[in-house]
């Protein structure tokens, strides 16, 4: 089994995202501070500074944690995906339709070719992946917005799979090109054949 962890928690589209909130509360700072009195304006400033950065700071250290504990395994039985909130999603290799550009938690900065067309996709909610039936386990502490997620996936009736996509582009955004690519060409050589695209519904 091999196993592939995040090559970059880091880009520049993840520090903009991390950091925007906060740039967003320094009009609403600004107008709060226009209204008070003289005299409490720089305790004000001193706790709106704090304020933005705190915000800041816990959304990095969260960052880091979903970064640490996603995980991709590549195995001669198929692909799995595990995260921070500790769900985990499986697919057989026979069971992977094909290369997709799919929906993940974790921006993706890199440029996706989609339909014949070139779409910049900094720090958008997608990147490329594999889709297909296969398991979705979630713990029982779950979110609830995790639980509804799952319950929204269609069900193959005869198989009982659920219809699933594994963002091998969290771990990496160019995984097509390095060892993870090389990984999947071994147990599946058709599937990057073609260029990666949308799947049919």
């Amino acid at each position: 089994m091999e196993e592939f962890r995040m090559a970059r928690a880091f880009s520049p589209a993840t520090i903009v995202r991390l950091i925007l909130p906060s740039i967003l509360l320094i009009p609403v700072w600004l107008v709060m501070i226009a209204v008070i009195p003289d005299r409490h304006r720089l305790d004000l400033v001193l706790i709106a500074a704090g304020a933005t950065v705190s915000l800041a700071a816990v959304r990095s250290v969260r960052w880091r944690q979903l970064s640490a504990a996603t995980v991709a395994r590549l195995s001669p039985e198929g692909v799995e995906m595990q995260d921070w909130y500790g769900s985990r999603v499986r697919l057989a290799w026979d069971d992977v339709e094909g290369v997709a550009v799919v929906d993940s938690r974790i921006p993706s900065p890199r440029t996706i070719t989609r339909d014949g067309r070139v779409a910049v996709r900094t720090g958008a909610r997608e990147c490329v992946g594999l889709a297909g039936w296969g398991t979705y386990d979630i713990p029982p502490n779950a979110p609830a917005w995790l639980s509804a997620h799952r319950a929204r996936l269609p069900i193959d009736p005869a198989s009982g799979l659920r219809r699933i996509t594994i963002p091998l582009g969290a771990i990496d955004p160019q995984w097509e090109f390095g060892s993870m690519g090389e990984a999947v060409r071994h147990h599946r050589p058709d599937l990057l054949q073609a260029k990666a695209g949308s799947l049919p519904a």
